[in-house]
């Protein structure tokens, strides 16, 4: 089930990015100093990454996990014009292949938290299936890596529909379509 719902995020977040206009493509993502050029190569990566790249990124990154991916990400963006990197996302849609380390909903988790930092600032509604959002929600609050427990630690976890406690899990403040949230919520999740 998880294949089925990542492929279909996939080639959605892969149809959202194809129909933004230039200036929207030069815009800022909630994932700070990510434009949507940045976050298509990011989102290219998890099907692309394999042992090699990640001991010689977090290497060249100095074991910094995030700066490894903001290189990366980077790096990709400049190699590949808008299209090129929106057909990687399609052509890789139904792959099962992931990052090193990653669980198989990560990807998954990915792809529905970067639709909506790409949707948000430019004012975009993008509703997020809910069956999927409650699996990866339940994964994020189990997994060490996202920091959910960290973040709810202190005032547990809030009455709030499953979608927006993944945003929230991973990092970001609740906000409406439009809205340039401030604070932890352009923590990016990788």
């Amino acid at each position: 089930m998880i294949m089925k719902w990542l492929e279909a995020e996939r080639l959605s977040v892969a149809d959202l990015l194809e129909d933004l206009t230039d200036d929207e493509w030069r815009r800022e993502t909630l994932c700070t100093g990510w434009t949507m050029q940045e976050m298509a190569a990011h989102l290219t990566t998890s099907t692309r990454t394999g042992w090699r790249d990640v001991l010689t990124g977090v290497v060249k990154a100095r074991f910094d996990w995030e700066r490894m991916e903001d290189d990366k990400a980077r790096t990709i963006a400049a190699k590949f014009t808008r299209s090129e990197l929106i057909a990687q996302i399609r052509e890789t849609a139904g792959s099962p292949k992931r990052a090193p380390m990653a669980a198989p909903i990560d990807p998954l988790v990915d792809f529905l938290v970067h639709g909506q930092d790409i949707a948000r600032p430019l004012g975009r509604v993008r509703e997020m299936p809910l069956e999927p959002a409650q699996a990866a929600l339940e994964h994020v609050l189990k997994s060490p890596f996202w920091g959910a427990r960290k973040r709810f630690r202190e005032s547990g976890i809030p009455d709030l529909p499953a979608p927006d406690l993944l945003m929230l899990a991973t990092g970001r403040k609740l906000s409406t379509a439009g809205d340039k949230p401030v604070d932890n919520s352009n923590t990016r999740s990788i």
